[in-house]
């Protein structure tokens, strides 16, 4: 009687995917926030890993975590596999639903610049159903489900992505907008301390960008309310509670219908280009270059 011994068992998935991830983004709290788990549970999974391997791969300190040399050494090796799964999980996902496509926007992108031009698609592609995620990040389109991402990017030259396709819409242009009925008080830059400036949290730093740009020897006073959504903060300059930076992009239809107004010269032209990023895995979805083809041409 033969006798066929029991194959070697392989570690359960789910602690190589918590080890890539800590590995990859420098800890567990960052890994638990990537794979929506509690840093317990992906500590836990390294430690079953690492028990199954017979030595550490990671170091424990008390501000953190540091990968062994051992972790070191195999983490591209794991990292490029996970990407060719995702990759697959994503091409199986794409092709099996082609009239669904899903898009990730940064939210004030998704409020403001995309929310508009979806109307055109889809008259364009009636067939299609559009869902629309709002994320303040940037996703990694070979394992997170999404076709498009719609963000802005900085240094866009350095940061190419071998793995998607990236077209360029325009340039990030910021300058000063308010409602006609603010804008006609102002005559000129210094005024700008008599009106309330508003702000947005995610980036702070716009008013001090121009002003060194447009204004670099005067002293303007710009404290003033912030807000944690950008449509927010637009929406209230319109309704006449202050001076907001656009963003050209996102203000257009505002600017447009005369609801806002840039009642200063001097735009300024910053390192960071707004982009659509489609996923490799939807590069053979037939509505993809058409859906790409209409949001450039609006």
């Amino acid at each position: 009687m033969t006798i066929v011994p029991p194959r070697p068992q392989i570690p359960p998935l789910n602690s190589l995917r918590a080890f890539e991830a800590a590995a990859r983004l420098g800890g567990f709290s960052t890994a638990a926030d990537e794979l929506c788990v509690t840093p317990g549970a992906v500590a836990q999974h390294v430690k079953s890993l690492e028990a199954w391997v017979g030595a550490d791969l990671f170091i424990r300190r008390s501000q953190g975590v540091e990968l062994t040399e051992l972790g070191q050494n195999v983490l591209s090796e794991f990292s490029s596999a996970f990407d060719q799964l995702g990759l697959a999980v994503q091409t199986l996902r794409s092709q099996a639903t082609p009239k669904h496509i899903r898009i990730a926007a940064l939210p004030s992108i998704a409020q403001l610049w995309l929310s508009p031009k979806l109307p055109s698609v889809r008259q364009a592609a009636p067939e299609l159903t559009i869902s629309v995620t709002a994320l303040e990040k940037d996703p990694n389109l070979q394992r997170e489900p999404f076709d498009i991402s719609i963000f802005y990017r900085d240094n866009l030259s350095k940061n190419k992505d071998v793995f998607s396709t990236t077209y360029e819409v325009c340039k990030d242009i910021i300058f000063p907008v308010c409602s006609p009925q603010v804008a006609s008080r102002l005559y000129k830059h210094e005024d700008l301390n008599k009106a309330l400036c508003l702000h947005d949290a995610s980036w702070a730093e716009d008013w001090s960008k121009w002003i060194s740009h447009a204004l670099p020897d005067t002293p303007l006073n710009t404290d003033g309310p912030v807000y944690s959504l950008y449509g927010l903060a637009i929406e209230e300059a319109r309704n006449g509670a202050g001076i907001m930076m656009g963003h050209k992009a996102l203000v257009e239809n505002h600017l447009k219908d005369g609801s806002l107004v840039a009642p200063f010269d001097k735009p300024l032209t910053l390192d960071r280009t707004l982009v659509i990023t489609t996923a490799q895995s939807a590069k053979s979805n037939p509505y993809l270059d058409l859906i790409i083809k209409t949001l450039l041409e609006i």
